[in-house]
């Protein structure tokens, strides 16, 4: 290329390409990324009336309200099956139970603290607090979720009906 046709496509660029537009594009990147931010925070936000719902080999075991601190032990389906007792342990020993997982809600938060698998997945997974973050304990089938509680807007729309 030429130093004339250079200087040709820098005109060009120096034409079309202003320092308005410039400035329009980082104010729209700026409110989008601030749109997109407030978002995040504020939909999954867990309110007062969030609850923690768990449940063990896929039937519902217990639904509690995530602002009361509670500790409870779920043993596994097998376990359950046999004459072990099913419901708040927080004040019997859990050593018991062949398999289960102890469940801690405290300070608007959920997490797992112990559990009898041997990858321990569920254990080392961060305290959950928002609605729709679940824990998920694949050996001892049991899934702790955060549900708003709210009927409006938790059904089928039609779009996906």
């Amino acid at each position: 290329m030429c130093y004339n046709d250079a200087n040709k496509v820098n005109n060009y660029m120096k034409q079309y390409i202003r320092k308005a537009d410039i400035i329009l594009f980082i104010v729209l990147v700026v409110t989008g990324l601030a749109v997109s931010a407030a978002l995040t925070f504020s939909h999954g936000a867990a309110g007062t009336g969030s609850e923690v719902i768990i449940e063990s080999g896929g039937d519902l075991y217990a639904t509690y309200p995530l602002s009361e601190d509670r500790t409870v032990v779920v043993p596994s389906p097998k376990q359950r099956a046999s004459d072990a007792p099913a419901a708040d342990h927080s004040d019997e020993p859990f050593a018991q139970y062949d398999h289960y997982n102890v469940v801690v809600i405290s300070g608007g938060s959920v997490s797992v603290t112990e559990a009898s698998c041997k990858n321990q997945v569920c254990v080392k997974h961060s305290a959950i607090s928002r609605s729709g973050e679940s824990i998920v304990c694949l050996p001892n089938r049991l899934v702790v979720r955060i549900d708003s509680g709210s009927e409006e807007g938790g059904g089928y729309d039609s779009v996906t009906s």
